[in-house]
């Protein structure tokens, strides 16, 4: 079979840890971690990631190794997962990768496209507008300028926005046409797969996610986390809304409508992006034990 990067990606709530945790076990393998947020330390209920006894079992790697201010992106992931396969590859055939972040994934099987520095007067142009006219300002005019890209950023992400109509300036080019450039190639056959379950289904797991977070402590994490609110690692959805709360702009119970809501409409925008990539095998995650031996069926 040779070298094999297993990609498990999916939207969020389906099931990827459990089925990665099935599978690397099997394979007697690591798991790589491919979630922009379950990277920083210190967000472990929130962004979902692998329980200290499910890293017990099996190890990660990028689970919970940044601080809550480290400026961390998808071209430094592409750069530090292939290190690290590299040093995995001599030890193991098949490495499995877990994570909904399809930008970080796009990274590591695609290649990310090296985008310009921006100058200085872009940058502040940009900032200033957000600064003065809000968010909306710069999705309208990034709906305008990439209409592709606008679809499935979310649009809750002020830094991603920002980025994108900074490029879209500068270059006089769509953000999404600079991101598809040639697919570099990689020393090892890459499977990608793709969870998924009926709407409802998925969606009736969003929202009782939600309750057990809240359950497990979620609101107290967000505080010990208020240090560091404006850093990237907390713009993110769930943080955002228990942050409202605890300014005293939301109630609680509003608060929490809002993130299943949010996450909802996350994970239809993770489906739209898979949807789009041919290269996706797509499997049934009703069932996990008939999904992991699915899935070591395409290996």
């Amino acid at each position: 079979m040779g070298k094999t990067l297993l990609v498990l990606t999916g939207p969020t709530a389906v099931g990827k840890t459990a089925l990665a945790l099935r599978l690397a076990t099997h394979f007697g393998c690591p798991i790589l971690g491919a979630d922009s947020r379950q990277m920083f330390r210190d967000l472990p209920i929130g962004t979902a990631a692998p329980t200290a006894e499910e890293q017990a079992l099996v190890r990660h790697y990028f689970v919970g190794t940044l601080p809550l201010d480290a400026d961390y992106n998808a071209a430094r992931y592409e750069r530090d997962a292939l290190s690290l396969l590299d040093e995995l590859y001599q030890h193991h055939e098949t490495i499995v990768c877990s994570g909904g972040s399809q930008l970080y994934i796009d990274a590591l099987v695609r290649g990310i496209d090296e985008m310009p520095d921006v100058r200085p007067d872009v940058r502040t142009a940009v900032v200033k507008q957000l600064h003065e006219e809000g968010l909306a300002s710069l999705l309208e005019e990034l709906q305008r300028l990439d209409p592709a890209y606008y679809e499935v950023v979310d649009r809750r992400n002020t830094a991603r926005i920002q980025h994108a109509v900074e490029m879209c300036r500068q270059t006089g080019r769509p953000f999404s046409a600079l991101r598809r450039g040639k697919v570099k190639e990689r020393p090892f056959r890459i499977v990608k797969v793709a969870l998924n379950l009926p709407r409802e289904q998925l969606f009736k797991r969003i929202n009782r996610r939600t309750d057990l977070m809240m359950e497990a402590g979620w609101l107290n994490e967000v505080k010990r986390a208020l240090p560091y609110r404006h850093c990237r690692a907390l713009n993110t959805v769930g943080y955002k809304e228990l942050l409202q709360y605890l300014d005293g702009a939301w109630p609680l119970p509003f608060a929490l409508e809002r993130i299943r809501k949010n996450t909802r409409v996350y994970a239809k925008k993770q489906l739209t992006w898979l949807r789009r990539d041919d290269s996706v095998r797509w499997v049934d995650a009703q069932d996990i034990g008939q999904a992991e031996l699915t899935i070591r069926q395409l290996l």
